[in-house]
């Protein structure tokens, strides 16, 4: 079966970051301006600003499992149930071959191999004392398969490695697979647990890429002349995602329609970005949205808090829509931090409610505006309210030079 004329709707959403546990929540603090990272000990660094995730992970998964497995499948299984929950969806009745299971990652297994490594230390590094479950903890495709094993989902399931691109990435695979017909119905977006691994703080730290304030809650200041670096933070965002028709059938609340998407590659650098393969992914995702630059409402920045990739952005976003004077422009990682591969979705997660309330949550820490980083209608520091949004274009970008554009619209007949 190919459907590729069919329409592709978002009908639920599961997330945890660390200013929130629901859409609901996240997209409350983000109206009202609150930040929530913290200070957390890392193993060989000391004291290091971090976006923390709290949530229940004992509401769908046995402590055993939590135990065995790993904290991006833990985060992933949390999303996933939420996320299922909220669509509504009668799960004790649907095909669940026909459920994919698609989940952008930044990284995975360094975090269980580290810990393996300094336990093993401890004991005279006598492998009797290594994990005997670090292999399927380590596979690249475990945050997706634990989803999998607890739900009972039979369907195809994998990991999308696309860096800090790979919440959209993760998003735009359950669109293809679904216009293909391979699947009925996905669960799809990104989960990251950065902050359990000291060598991604380290190495940001002699990249000179880790930024800090007394405050917390200031470091992550996108677009701000006094930024020093970014926020690592963990978190997961992920969709429920079916075609239009299947959602009218049960009628679903529908978040948005997914009309455009782009995939590119720098192929410049494995760090560097490049401003002219941005504006050339945003570009492909308004054309296969059949969309001009002015129509889009919101476009949900990337923007990280360093020099290069701030600029860089700002760079693209100017050539792309200059003269769109309807277009607004903010930043989520001012309030979370980075969230790596669940970044992109968590960003889109937090501006979706706008095409419901109208409101643009702003970019905070915003003190000083960079001039380099100029852009008309760039939401600073208060959330703004708009005439009916409509379309919203969300930017993610990673290294080795992957980007990553994702466009819903308000769902209208």
């Amino acid at each position: 079966m190919h459907v590729d004329d069919e329409r592709i709707v978002i009908t639920g959403v599961g997330l945890t970051a660390p200013n929130g546990n629901s859409l609901e929540e996240f997209r409350q603090n983000l109206l009202a301006g609150k930040a929530n990272i913290e200070l957390l000990d890392i193993r060989y660094i000391g004291m290091v600003p971090a976006g923390v995730c709290d949530f229940e992970a004992t509401r769908y998964q046995a402590k055993k499992d939590i135990r065995n497995g790993t904290r991006a499948g833990s985060i992933g299984v949390y999303c996933a149930n939420e996320a299922i929950l909220d669509s509504r969806v009668d799960f004790s009745a649907i095909d669940r071959s026909r459920i994919g299971v698609y989940v952008g990652i930044t990284e995975h297994g360094n975090v269980e191999t580290e810990n393996e490594i300094y336990n093993l230390s401890r004991f005279g590094y006598d492998v009797r004392y290594w994990g005997h479950y670090h292999n399927p903890r380590t596979i690249a495709n475990s945050p997706a398969g634990e989803i999998t094993i607890n739900l009972g989902i039979t369907g195809p399931h994998y990991t999308i490695g696309a860096a800090c691109a790979a919440g959209n990435a993760g998003l735009i695979q359950a669109f293809q697979m679904l216009r293909l017909g391979e699947v009925d119905m996905a669960i799809a977006g990104g989960v990251s647990e950065s902050i359990r691994s000291f060598g991604i703080f380290a190495g940001f730290k002699s990249q000179g890429a880790l930024g800090y304030n007394k405050d917390p809650n200031l470091v992550s200041r996108p677009f701000d002349r006094g930024r020093n670096g970014i926020v690592v933070s963990e978190g997961g965002c992920l969709y429920v995602v079916e075609r239009l028709k299947n959602a009218l059938a049960r009628s679903a609340k529908i978040y948005a329609e997914i009309v455009g998407y782009g995939i590119n590659s720098d192929a410049t650098d494995a760090v560097k970005p490049n401003s002219t393969r941005q504006a050339e992914c945003i570009r492909l995702a308004l054309k296969r949205a059949d969309l001009r630059p002015m129509d889009v409402h919101i476009v949900s920045s990337h923007a990280t808090s360093t020099s290069q990739g701030d600029v860089s952005e700002c760079v693209a976003l100017r050539e792309v829509f200059a003269g769109s004077g309807g277009t607004y422009f903010n930043n989520t990682k001012s309030f979370i931090g980075h969230a790596m591969g669940a970044a992109g979705a968590l960003e889109l997660a937090g501006n979706l409610p706008s095409l419901e309330d109208g409101y643009v949550h702003a970019t905070i820490n915003v003190d000083d505006l960079d001039p380099d980083c100029q852009i008309d209608n760039l939401v600073c520091n208060k959330a703004i309210k708009l005439n009916s949004p409509e379309i919203i274009l969300n930017n993610s970008f990673g290294m080795m030079g992957v980007n990553s554009v994702v466009v819903v619209k308000k769902f209208s007949d």
